[in-house]
């Protein structure tokens, strides 16, 4: 771990997340809504801040709300999204917009997702916004053998990024 991603973790007070990488939360909005396709009440929106190091991964997970990435410091970070159709997006969050670079996407709802820091000697600080907000309940970690039997055109990439 470098010193810049080790004064990140210090300052912004990060604790290691499940599906790899550290993270606080740093918004919960009051007010909350209810939707038919959750289980009870959801805050309208959360955020955190997010962080992986060197060779470190977002395991491939789903959620049920949308969610919203956006690009802080470091190296670049790869998005690997796969649409409940089976289509594959690679989507590189960095400050290079001359390379295809964005500074933030959103992953839709239902999709499975997992991301990479693109420098291995390096980090990735990023913040990810839920809406409605984000609650255990909605989310699930990918499980390999089911992910390669849906989408197994996707199998490698699976895989390299599921525990």
């Amino acid at each position: 771990m470098d010193k810049d991603s080790t004064y990140w973790i210090r300052k912004l007070n990060l604790q290691k997340h499940p599906e790899g990488g550290y993270f606080v939360e740093s918004y919960r909005s009051v007010e909350s809504v209810n939707l038919p396709r959750y289980d009870g009440p959801r805050h309208v929106c959360t955020a955190i801040y997010y962080l992986l190091v060197g060779d470190e991964f977002s395991s491939f997970h789903v959620l049920k709300s949308d969610e919203l990435w956006h690009f802080y410091a470091g190296s670049s970070l790869t998005l690997y999204i796969i649409e409940p159709n089976g289509r594959l997006n690679e989507v590189i969050l960095g400050e290079n917009i001359d390379k295809g670079h964005t500074f933030q996407t959103a992953v839709k709802s239902g999709c499975y997702f997992a991301a990479s820091v693109d420098e291995y000697n390096s980090y990735s600080l990023v913040g990810c916004t839920v809406s409605p907000g984000f609650d255990y309940q909605d989310w699930k970690i990918g499980d390999m053998k089911t992910l390669t039997k849906l989408y197994p055109q996707h199998k490698s990439i699976i895989e390299k990024y599921t525990r």
